[in-house]
């Protein structure tokens, strides 16, 4: 627990200081994060021909939302890691606590209902502190029903990347981050939300 905790805000400090910086750190962290991403897809796809229309899908998957990312603003894609980094720790919280209806079982046993609503509710609140405290971030403003797409998205994310790891058959996609697994297991919910 104290590697992942460690882990995980080195990887939240790398991620808030590229995406803030400057436009090129932005430009750089996510060139980097998609080809690592890429990488650990054709790991997963190894052995599966992409010469047919299901073979460029997982490929897609992962080259289409870190192309789109550099036509956003940085203050955008910050309120999203923040979003959704909010949506996915009290999903997981509320979730692992009180968890008995499953959304996909088969797919990824331990999400819950329970977890998603827990989830959308912290993320409506963490949505508004940000509007309420960065007033500059006009652009979301118009966007009222942002947590809910969000919290959708990024569900949306984490399923897809659970699919392709139960095909592999394999539990992570990736062991780039200690306790956590590979970037696509940290860049799943990024994945749907950033389209």
């Amino acid at each position: 627990m104290i590697k992942r905790a460690i882990s995980g805000i080195i990887y939240v400090t790398i991620m808030w200081i590229g995406t803030c910086y400057s436009q090129q750190s932005l430009h750089i962290l996510f060139l980097i994060l998609g080809i690592t991403c890429l990488y650990e897809m054709w790991k997963l796809r190894k052995g599966k021909s992409l010469f047919t229309s299901y073979g460029i899908i997982p490929y897609l998957y992962v080259i289409i939302p870190f192309t789109l990312v550099h036509f956003i603003t940085s203050e955008i894609i910050l309120a999203l890691f923040i979003l959704i980094w909010v949506f996915d720790t009290f999903a997981y919280l509320i979730g692992s606590r009180f968890g008995k209806n499953k959304m996909l079982p088969s797919v990824s046993p331990k999400k819950s209902w329970e977890g998603f609503f827990g989830g959308l509710f912290f993320t409506i609140i963490t949505f508004h502190l940000i509007i309420f405290t960065y007033t500059c971030i006009m652009e979301i403003t118009l966007l009222l029903s942002l947590p809910l797409i969000i919290s959708i998205t990024a569900s949306a994310g984490d399923f897809i990347a659970s699919y392709y790891k139960r095909v592999a058959n394999v539990k992570d996609s990736g062991n780039i981050i200690p306790g956590h697994g590979g970037m696509i297991d940290r860049m799943d919910s990024f994945l749907i939300t950033i389209p």
